[in-house]
């Protein structure tokens, strides 16, 4: 089992950036797949983002594709995701999920999941 805390989050400008952080327990981060999902108000959970144990496959919904990297330091139990050139339609809570596993998981269907961070984009 894994636990996951998500921060970074907060009130940007339309075309700023923010970096999201998510630190993991557990002495065994590296044999998960981690990923990036997002709940904007009044929506369902959508896809964002997700990255191997190793960090050398990453994979991006069409919408942030460009946007957002999301990288992980398996040294130090923590998973990030760089924002640059939000937009409105970005604001969203963010989730922090993970999965066992060697793949990818490229839906909402995680197995562990953190608490989420607010990211709101004005315009």
């Amino acid at each position: 089992q894994v636990q996951l805390v998500e921060s970074g989050g907060g009130l940007v400008q339309a075309g700023g950036s923010l970096r999201l952080s998510c630190a993991a327990s557990g002495r065994t981060f590296s044999s998960y797949a981690m990923g990036w999902v997002r709940q904007a108000p009044g929506k369902e959970r959508e896809f964002v983002a997700a990255i191997n144990w190793s960090g050398g496959s990453t994979y991006y919904a069409d919408s942030v594709k460009g946007r957002f990297t999301a990288s992980r330091d398996n040294a130090k139990n923590t998973v990030y995701l760089q924002m640059n050139s939000l937009k409105p339609e970005d604001t969203a809570v963010y989730y922090c999920a993970a999965s066992p596993g060697p793949g990818v998981v490229l839906t909402t269907g995680y197995r562990y999941w953190g608490q989420g961070t607010q990211v709101t984009v004005s315009s």
